[in-house]
């Protein structure tokens, strides 16, 4: 098998799911054999955002050739990743160089997990909701953007609401009785908004 590991290897950032690795390629006289070309071993250390370490799954991509540098595609956002590199020949793997850690930047967060719109009384509606299952980075808000319909399906003016990161709660007030409304529900990071989920429901007609 090969004497030496690759030395040198850097990590370039590109965003928050991709990362370009390079290494300098080892004297061809300590592979032994034939160059097969240069694997990349890579696994995520932690998430930034939740302190829960899970079994650690580690990725292998394999370079052919010659190469001195690859992409790594499909990195989770806002996670700390260490990764390593060996030489390949046709009888197996050389030693790894030394672990390389890296942090992938902030991302936009999944969709809410769940709204749930309850309490309906004449002019106000109570709405409940689950934070993201992936928030990709620090949540800073919840944008909650409403609107009546009417019986022709028609959309009436839209209203926009901005709510704190650490609430799970709001119960809307000053709405129209016997009104349905359409609800657009996301959360955001200092990247972004994430996707959005939809509910409707409607005001009582009358006590």
């Amino acid at each position: 098998v090969p004497m030496v590991a690759p030395g040198n290897v850097q990590v370039h950032v590109i965003n928050s799911t991709l990362a370009k690795v390079h290494w300098d390629p080892v004297p061809l006289k300590t592979v032994r054999g034939h160059l097969q070309g240069y694997k990349v071993y890579y696994w995520k250390v932690q998430s930034l955002s939740r302190r829960s370490r899970r079994h650690v799954e580690k990725n292998i991509l394999t370079f052919r050739g010659n190469k001195t540098f690859g992409m790594l595609p499909g990195l989770e956002p806002y996670s700390s990743y260490k990764l390593n590199v060996r030489v390949v020949n046709g009888k197996g793997e050389g030693p790894a160089s030394p672990d390389k850690v890296f942090k992938t930047p902030e991302g936009v967060p999944s969709s809410p997990s769940f709204l749930k719109i309850t309490n309906p009384t004449l002019d106000s509606l109570t709405l409940e909701w689950g934070s993201p299952a992936h928030p990709n980075g620090v949540l800073t808000s919840y944008i909650l953007k409403f609107q009546p319909i009417n019986n022709t399906h028609e959309l009436g003016p839209l209203v926009e609401i901005r709510i704190p990161a650490n609430e799970s709660s709001l119960i809307l007030k000053n709405l129209n009785y016997s009104t349905r409304y359409k609800f657009y529900f996301n959360a955001q990071t200092s990247v972004g908004s994430g996707s959005q989920i939809t509910e409707e429901a409607v005001t009582i007609m009358d006590e």
